[in-house]
C-alpha cells in the first residue's frame, strides 16, 4: 500500500485500534499542523470502489481535528446506518479518505454553488443536509443540493437556507 497521509492514516489506525476491542484510539502526541485546529471532518470508506461507509461533522464537535478524525473513522466504518459494521478482515481492502471542511458561508442561490469545487449544506428550520464535492455522479447543481435535500427529508420546493464551504481531500476519491 502506498504511503498514506498523515489523516488518512491516523483514521485508518483508529478503525483499526477500535476494531480489535481497544476502543477508541488515545490522540498521538506530535500533531502535524494538518491535525491541529478544529474543523468538521468526513471519513469516507471504500471498498472495491464501492462505498462501504461515510461520517463526518458539518463543525467542529472535539478539541481538534486529530480527534475528529479518530471519532469520524470510528463512526464510518461501525456507525453508517446504510451499512452493516465493518470487520476487522475488511481493513486491508479499505480505501480511506478524509475530507477536512472550511467554514461554511451563506450563499443566496444556485449561481454561488458549484459542485466540483464546493460541498453544499441545505438547511430548513433545524433539518439540514450536507453533500461533499467533487463526487462522482453529480454533476449539477440541481442535483447536488437536490440530493442535499433528500437527506435533510426536505421536501421539493419548499425554501431552504443555503451554504457551501470547501474540503482539503486526503486518500483516494
Amino acid at each position: 500500500m502506498a504511503s498514506e497521509s498523515a489523516p488518512v492514516a491516523l483514521a485508518r489506525r483508529s478503525l483499526e485500534h477500535y476494531l480489535a476491542g481497544n476502543g477508541y484510539l488515545p490522540e498521538p502526541a506530535g500533531l502535524p499542523a494538518e491535525l491541529q485546529g478544529q474543523a468538521g471532518v468526513f471519513v469516507s470508506l471504500k471498498k472495491r470502489g464501492e462505498l462501504r461507509g461515510c461520517i463526518g461533522t458539518f463543525g467542529p464537535t472535539q478539541p481538534d481535528i486529530a480527534a475528529e478524525i479518530i471519532r469520524n473513522a470510528v463512526s464510518a466504518g461501525t456507525q453508517d446506518p446504510r451499512f452493516w459494521p465493518v470487520e476487522a478482515d475488511e481493513l486491508p481492502e479499505l480505501d480511506i479518505s478524509v475530507d477536512i471542511l472550511s467554514e461554511p458561508e451563506r450563499v443566496d442561490g444556485l449561481a454561488a454553488l458549484d459542485p466540483k469545487e464546493y460541498g453544499v449544506i441545505v438547511r430548513r428550520g433545524r433539518r439540514s443536509g450536507l453533500l461533499l464535492p467533487d463526487l462522482a455522479g453529480v454533476d449539477t447543481v440541481e442535483e447536488q443540493v437536490g440530493i442535499a435535500m433528500q437527506k435533510a427529508g426536505i421536501a421539493s420546493g419548499e425554501e431552504i437556507e443555503l451554504y457551501r464551504f470547501t474540503v482539503t481531500r486526503y486518500g483516494k476519491e
